[in-house]
């Protein structure tokens, strides 16, 4: 459970900030919306392999 204190005179759409930031570091959303679907893990394995090749792409461009 996520708790977000509001100070005294605080303004709300500050602690909805707070919230938002707050749940986006849990990744709860994130897992949620992986969750709604499957994926087989060939599929998974594939998509990490493709990533991992991009990164390296963008990496070796930089040097």
């Amino acid at each position: 459970m996520i708790i977000v204190p509001v100070k005294e005179g605080e303004n709300i759409d500050k602690a909805l900030k707070k919230l938002k930031r707050k749940f986006e570091k849990t990744g709860v959303v994130k897992e949620l919306r992986e969750r709604q679907k499957y994926t087989k893990p060939s599929d998974s394995k594939r998509q990490q392999k493709m990533k991992a090749i991009y990164v390296q792409q963008l990496r070796q461009k930089s040097e």
